[in-house]
């Protein structure tokens, strides 16, 4: 507990340090600033500079430049106070104005002093802005170099001359090991110091022979044997931590190796180079190893990473693993012998190599040897990698699919133009392209995994619930280790250290926008904030939903309103509280609300008139949750009002979005706003001749025993009119609820019916006489009849003919015999 306490007052420290001292006046001596700065600019522009130089001279600026950040933060309360004093004077007067004059004396006054509280902070804005462009100016300086180097052209490989040297130093450099591990020109007394440390490295050797045998098997057979007993939504993030043993323990028995050749004492200058290289060496081929099988399995544990055929995924396994052997061997050659390594050129990597120097044409030689094995395995990897979206077994494809198969594009190319440069002697171009891309590759794929883990943990934190896998969550965090890889990227690609910190500090300062400064410091705040004030709104939110407002007169609509209306309230706090804690000037956002009211104006009228129209149905409530509305052609029962569109559920059980402004500028028919009663209307049409008097009675009958029809007022009967074809009635009841009204309609038609039956009453249908001026149309020409006192004209029922010629107010289709 007090190595926890010790802790956090350091951290406290650190964070309030800075400031404090700043606030204490401590200001760098500018002096000797000035005299650095000049010696510093006048080496970086010397040729004779050597890399070291400028390194020492970059390091020495950018310690500089950490004692003159704090400095630029000096006076801020003092400053902050002068500044509060000066608006507190109002106004300045304008050009050609005046004001009282001790107002215009104590402005004068303090200006002085906001202008001699500035100064200090003027000066180390400056020597900052200095040391940046020194740093910047030798950082350019070095790169002109790495690039030349790397352009720089050797003998062509494919010359004989070339392999010549390749074999002689080649030969050069096995004798040299040789003599050294063989003892060869070793004292007699070798073994005497030899011998007490064998027990010791014995055991290491011993250790390290267990782990790269037994040890390496049984992990490589341990995911899929603990998988067998994990349950399915935990099987994947079981078996992807338990393979990353199958790193480790190799690992583990390669350091323990390394250890026991160590112990005894005996490597030299000549072995030793190849052992510092074996760790990383390491690295590389078990690590390219475990990625053949984790993203290219034989058997997937619980899913496959990439949809493709088997054939295909067994293929991409053994060329991933024949790359990460290839990889492994330049590693190793590159860092303890081989110049001309691209890339792995840069700093220390050419310090503790064998004590020989291989000659140009030599080392363009082995390198060309390397970089043609692996442009054969990579033009193999890409093709398959490549035909991952077109041979694809399922249509479904993520976007690492369409990823992969450009990478498999590119690894196709990549090769050509590595073998075409090593040829042409552009050594250092060819590694270059070739093993920085495999890096690369490697990368991809590892985040690919990570990705899956991330899901697979949040499945199994979720016990295999629908869409676990899929949530936001997973998306984001996925989306984050992306942005986190870029410097790795960088890295991969030729980026020192020393420029990644500048793009951090870059990055950090942050970017200006129309006047708004943007940085991680300000993002972070903002995002904090707006999240605590977003959770305090939802928890204020749920507590009037849940316990205050069902204990208050209030109807659920009213209080739909009051908890929607708190929300929005809410939220635009929480988000001026988040703009003014991360230090945004909301009057810098001026020109962007200028531009936002010109949008408005011109494309987002109707979103604006929706949300206005929201906001009024929120307040004055003329449509209120549960109740039953015609509207925009739709009828339905009102389910939620949000800020643009009202949701209503229509009897079909279909949902259906109504825009806020129909409901405020078109007619809304609210058949139950403060109450349920309503009217229905039942039309009932009767045959001519039929006595209105007792129709009138039976209707008025059948309408009264109906539970549902209120009875003050009553139901009413009316005679409404003689229709074409019958005569007219209609029953007109109010109901305690309209919502039942077309279950009280079906009811009183069947008895309608029912009674009309046993009351002899006729129910009309329309009947129409239909005359043809040529009916022997029908028939395709006329027929004899037949001859005799018992023939017949039968005549269709539903038709009446017309033989007569002067059938008059039809009019003549004209069809002729048709």
């Amino acid at each position: 507990m007090r190595h926890l306490i010790a802790m956090l007052m350091v951290a406290l420290f650190a964070i309030t340090a800075t400031p404090l001292l700043a606030q204490q006046g401590l200001t760098p001596d500018y002096d000797e600033w000035e005299e650095v700065a000049e010696r510093v600019e006048a080496l970086s522009v010397d040729p004779q500079a050597t890399n070291a130089e400028l390194s020492k001279a970059r390091d020495t600026i950018s310690e500089w430049r950490e004692d003159l950040q704090p400095a630029q933060n000096v006076n801020a309360d003092r400053i902050a106070t002068v500044r509060n004093q000066i608006e507190a004077l109002g106004a300045a007067p304008a050009e050609g104005e005046t004001e009282d004059a001790d107002i215009a004396a104590r402005r004068e006054e303090l200006n002085e002093q906001l202008s001699e509280a500035q100064a200090p902070r003027l000066a180390a804005t400056q020597a900052a802005s200095r040391a940046s462009s020194i740093i910047a100016q030798i950082d350019e300086v070095v790169r002109r170099r790495q690039a030349l180097a790397l352009a720089e052209q050797t003998e062509s490989p494919l010359l004989p001359s070339s392999w010549t040297a390749a074999l002689v130093d080649g030969y050069e450099l096995l004798e040299g090991v040789g003599a050294e591990a063989s003892l060869q020109g070793a004292s007699a007394d070798i073994w005497e110091q030899v011998r007490p440390k064998l027990p010791l490295a014995g055991a290491y050797l011993v250790a390290a022979l267990l782990l790269l045998t037994f040890g390496r098997m049984w992990i490589t057979s341990l995911p899929s044997r603990l998988s067998a007993r994990a349950t399915s939504y935990s099987r994947a993030v079981l078996a992807f931590v338990v393979s990353l043993g199958q790193i480790a323990i190799p690992m583990a028995g390669v350091y323990l190796a390394i250890s026991a050749i160590q112990a005894t004492g005996l490597p030299g200058p000549w072995t030793t180079p190849f052992l510092n290289a074996l760790p990383v060496a390491a690295i590389i081929l078990f690590g390219g190893i475990w990625l053949a099988r984790a993203i290219f399995p034989r058997e997937a544990i619980a899913y496959n990473t990439l949809h493709m055929k088997e054939s295909a995924r067994v293929s991409a396994a053994h060329m991933v693993s024949v790359l990460a052997c290839i990889m492994t061997v330049h590693h190793i050659l590159t860092r303890a012998v081989l110049p001309l390594s691209g890339l792995y050129e840069r700093g220390e990597a050419q310090v503790g190599r064998v004590p020989m120097v291989f000659s140009d044409a030599a080392a363009g030689v082995w390198h060309s040897i390397m970089i043609v094995l692996a442009g054969l395995a990579m033009f193999r990897l890409g093709n398959i990698l490549r035909r991952l979206t077109r041979d694809s077994i399922t249509q479904d494809l993520a976007y690492r699919h369409w990823i992969v198969a450009w990478a498999g594009e590119l690894t196709r190319i990549v090769p050509i133009i590595a073998i075409f440069a090593a040829a042409l002697g552009y050594i250092n171009v060819a590694n270059l392209f070739v093993w920085p891309w495999l890096l690369s590759l490697a990368l991809i794929g590892t985040l690919i995994l990570l990705q899956d883990f991330i899901a697979d943990v949040f499945n199994m934190l979720q016990r295999g619930a629908e869409g676990a896998r899929d949530g936001l969550a997973p998306l984001l965090i996925g989306f984050a280790l992306v942005v986190l890889s870029v410097p790795l990227f960088l890295y991969i690609w030729g980026a020192s250290l020393e420029e990644l910190g500048e793009y951090w500090i870059s990055f950090r300062s942050g970017v200006s926008l129309g006047g708004i400064t943007l940085s991680p410091g300000a993002i972070i705040t903002f995002l904090i904030v707006f999240s605590i004030g977003y959770g305090l709104t939802r928890t204020i939110q749920g507590a009037f939903r849940t316990s205050i407002l069902p204990k208050t007169k209030l109807d659920p609509g009213g209080q739909n309103a009051l908890v929607s209306g708190l929300g929005y309230v809410g939220i635009v706090l929480a988000s001026v509280m988040a703009i003014t804690s991360a230090g945004i000037d909301l009057s810098s956002l001026a020109i962007v609300a200028g531009a936002l009211s010109v949008g408005i104006g011109f494309g987002l009228q109707n979103i604006v008139s929706n949300f206005v129209s929201g906001i009024i149905l929120l307040i004055e409530r003329p449509v209120s949750v549960g109740d039953w509305i015609s509207a925009g052609g739709q009828q339905g029962i009102v389910k939620r009002i949000s800020v643009r569109s009202t949701q209503v559920e229509t009897f079909d059980k279909t949902e259906v979005i109504v825009p806020n402004s129909d409901l405020i500028s078109q007619p809304v028919t609210n058949w139950t706003r403060h109450n349920k009663v309503g009217r229905i209307i039942i039309p009932v049409g009767v045959a001519y001749g039929t006595d209105t008097r007792k129709v009138e009675r039976i209707l008025r009958e059948i309408i009264e025993d109906q539970a549902m029809v209120a009875i003050d007022p009553p139901p009413s009967v009316l005679f409404r009119g003689l229709g074409a074809d019958s005569l007219d009635f209609e029953i007109r009841a109010i109901l305690a609820d309209v919502g039942a009204g077309l279950g009280v309609t079906s009811d009183v038609l069947h008895e309608v019916v029912r009674r009309f039956a046993d009351e002899n009453i006729e129910v009309p249908f329309a009947q129409r006489d239909i005359w043809l001026r040529n009916p022997e149309a029908l028939t395709n020409g006329p027929k004899p009849e037949p001859e005799g006192p018992s023939s017949t004209r039968k005549h269709d029922p539903g038709l009446t003919f017309d033989d007569a010629d002067d059938a008059t107010g039809l009019p003549d289709t004209g069809d002729g015999d048709r």
